[in-house]
């Protein structure tokens, strides 16, 4: 999960090297902390959270196939 989620923030980002992924498990649910440059904040968020949106719809479908709840949290 944390794989998937660094190589599309590194995609989407200008500065790559500043993506930051962690990743907490717990017995059901897995949370993801994602952080990136101050300025490309708003590209991994998207207009209206709809880039957001989509990255936490991808991480629950693989979530969900391997029988795990998955959180994405974006952190400043």
């Amino acid at each position: 999960m944390k794989e998937l989620i660094e190589y599309i923030a590194k995609s989407l980002v200008d500065r790559p090297e500043n993506v930051v992924v962690r990743e907490t498990e717990g017995e059901k649910t897995t949370i993801i902390e994602l952080r990136v440059a101050q300025e490309d904040l708003g590209k991994v968020i998207g207009k209206q959270g709809r880039t957001a949106r989509a990255m936490r719809t991808i991480l629950n479908a693989a979530g969900t196939k391997v029988g795990k709840r998955c959180v994405l949290e974006i952190l400043e």
